[in-house]
């Protein structure tokens, strides 16, 4: 589904499940009045930039549900080195992916993943899960945009990658996530969460995980098999179902 203008993929989403429509089913916007990214913030969109939606009811628990980000970063990370080799660039040594859900090109933030689902009775299935994908394909926001201490934003072409549309990236995005959508229905997290660990930034490295209630730094010792964030600090190590991450 390729929507001229929307408010945003995510809201799109939310209206058809409401209606009834379950999916799979990708919405792409060309453009979009009101994105946002995580915790309710702006999302920029600049004209010619990717804003797209997968609508699906996946099966099992909503923290199964939620493993999709990592599905998500690794289909967004496979789009974006197929890009690049296009014009004979090294993926490997210039993409990574930051927990929980961003995609890095040269170390600054090209792509950005949200999830937001409607849980069941009791909260112990998912009804409908939008997994809400924003790529600086053309144009990044400009540093204050962004958060204090957020990776510099960047864009595919700033990077000297290819001029691409949005619709041929959905093409190849989709295809990717296709793919790691049956490794993790079919064999579980573990392999996700392997490849996803073999592409993550500053592993081993000292981070801050900022939470409401304060600040937690440490080194970067990886996820757990719920997706969670790995802190080894002076006190011992520290499991974080869901902060902020900032590279020190």
């Amino acid at each position: 589904m390729v929507l001229a203008q929307t408010d945003s993929t995510n809201a799109h989403a939310a209206r058809l499940a409401q209606q009834g429509t379950v999916g799979p089913i990708w919405i792409l916007g060309l453009a979009q009045t009101a994105a946002r990214g995580r915790r309710g913030r702006h999302w920029e969109m600049a004209p010619g930039n990717f804003a797209a939606t997968l609508l699906m009811a996946p099966q099992g628990a909503p923290a199964t549900a939620a493993l999709r980000s990592f599905v998500a970063a690794l289909a967004l990370y496979d789009a974006l080195a197929d890009a690049l080799s296009a014009v004979g660039a090294d993926s490997a040594s210039r993409l990574s992916l930051k927990w929980p859900n961003d995609v890095l090109l040269d170390d600054g933030k090209v792509a950005g993943i949200l999830l937001e689902s409607n849980s069941g009775p009791q909260g112990r299935s998912v009804q409908h899960l939008a997994v809400g994908i924003g790529v600086n394909l053309i144009a990044a926001p400009a540093m204050a945009a962004v958060e204090l201490g957020a990776v510099c934003p960047v864009s595919l072409t700033g990077q000297g990658g290819p001029e691409i549309l949005p619709e041929p990236f959905l093409a190849v995005l989709a295809g990717h996530f296709a793919l790691w959508e049956a490794q993790l229905t079919h064999h579980g997290f573990a392999p996700i969460r392997q490849a996803w660990l073999a592409r993550a930034a500053r592993l081993g490295q000292k981070v801050v995980a900022r939470l409401p209630g304060g600040e937690i730094a440490g080194r970067f010792d990886g996820i757990d098999d719920t997706g969670a964030l790995l802190i080894e600090t002076a006190q011992g190590r520290e499991t974080i179902a869901a902060a902020d991450v900032f590279f020190a």
